[in-house]
């Protein structure tokens, strides 16, 4: 097959397709390029495609594994509240037009979350996100999401960074790295982020292989219930009678599980479960831990356990935040300081998401927390009435808590 039908997808004809052929297509199928000058593209030509296991982003996405994991984390990026921090008071900022943008929308047609959740999914399965930063006048207006896929990075010999945008009707567009946010982890070049997709081609492939053979089992394989015996030998006649009689009285969920009465002499055997099929099992769950050890999700919260967490879950909540989660935090905090804020508003302004809501335990300890915080059993307090307040998402109250509970014991406060 040719490079060019190659590069178009074009499937080998089955008579002609060689092995390597067939790797070569199935590299290229799950490669997707947005010009010549995509970096991809590059790489392809110089491999060939043949390097490794190459796994698309969409195939990748049907793992339910792979799906679980990035909605996870994505979901919780997107769900969470972003706010602009005063360095100095430590209040919410809430007229700067960019708060507003973090907190509720971002431009026209998405909500926070939206624009959140999809960017953090592309910064999981592509390696970065992108947003194009609309300014009007140096003020921010608003944060458009853009595919990192039709984005070329260049660093220039003045060591300065552009990136160009291939938009879907082919034109380009050329922008500076001050008007581009870009979240990511790791890196290989310190330009551009390292997709976990295809850092983990072969992990998932093997998760996908692994459900295609179930499917293909099911689909085309034989599933015997049994096995019927006759002492003598049947012509064809008597063999096409049977089959018949038993399609007609035992086939099909009605007739589940019953077994039959058989004549002649006639004996019948059951059909188990084989070692293999219990090592296919186990396979397949062994990849679930494997690809929720690449994108940092317990165990647990992949379905895996079959035990009860109990208070436990409260735990692993934690774990979650702290290792899948707090690196991401700091990726989008870091990366909005940077881009969107001036350089004197980066020292008048932090960028936080609260967490909060993922780190609380149960009202018990919650309770206990609060009470000692506000310095109960002699403990020095460390947080007033209307942190707690605002911590437990409580509006302010203008009386004070003593004053409050002589106004219910009936007298009026002071």
């Amino acid at each position: 097959m040719g490079f060019l039908s190659r590069l178009r997808g074009v499937p080998p004809k089955p008579e002609a397709a060689a092995p390597t052929d067939r790797v070569v297509y199935v590299a290229a199928q799950a490669a997707e390029f947005y010009g010549l000058n995509d970096p991809r593209l590059m790489e392809f030509i110089r491999t060939g495609g043949a390097d490794g296991i190459a796994v698309s982003v969409r195939d990748a996405m049907r793992n339910t594994a792979v799906m679980r994991s990035v909605t996870l984390i994505s979901s919780a990026i997107g769900m969470l509240p972003l706010h602009m921090i005063d360095a100095d008071t430590k209040e919410k900022v809430t007229e700067h037009p960019l708060a507003r943008m973090l907190h509720r929308q971002p431009n026209d047609w998405q909500t926070a979350f939206n624009f959140r959740q999809i960017t953090q999914r592309r910064a999981l399965t592509e390696g970065d996100g992108m947003a194009l930063i609309v300014r009007s006048r140096g003020i921010v207006q608003r944060l458009v999401p853009i595919d990192p896929a039709r984005v070329e990075t260049r660093q220039n010999p003045d060591w300065s960074v552009t990136h160009t945008y291939t938009r879907p009707d082919g034109t380009q567009l050329r922008i500076a790295h001050e008007d581009l946010l870009h979240v990511y982890d790791d890196s290989e070049d310190a330009l551009r982020g390292v997709s976990r997709v295809r850092q983990a081609a072969e992990a998932i492939t093997l998760a996908r292989m692994l459900e295609t053979s179930q499917v293909k089992f099911h689909k085309n394989g034989m599933q015997l219930g049994g096995v019927i015996t006759h002492p003598n030998q049947l012509g064809a006649e008597s063999l096409e009678n049977l089959r018949e009689s038993i399609r007609q009285r035992y086939q099909g969920t009605d007739n589940a599980g019953s077994w039959m009465v058989l004549e002649e002499g006639m004996t019948a055997a059951a059909m188990t479960g084989t070692a293999k099929d219990a090592q296919q099992i186990e396979n397949r769950t062994m990849q679930v831990e494997e690809i929720g050890r690449i994108f940092g999700v317990p165990r647990p919260l992949l379905g895996m356990d079959d035990t009860s967490w109990g208070s436990g879950i409260d735990v692993l909540g934690q774990l979650f935040v702290r290792y899948a989660l707090n690196p991401w935090f700091t990726a989008w905090e870091q990366a909005i300081k940077r881009s969107c804020l001036t350089e004197a508003e980066q020292g008048r302004y932090d960028i936080k998401f609260n967490a909060g809501a993922l780190l609380r335990g149960s009202m018990t300890d919650q309770a206990e927390f609060f009470a000692k915080a506000l310095g109960s059993g002699g403990h020095q307090p460390w947080m007033d009435y209307d942190e707690v307040r605002d911590i437990s998402d409580l509006p302010k109250r203008d009386i004070a808590p003593n004053a409050i509970a002589q106004k219910g014991a009936g007298n009026e406060p002071a």
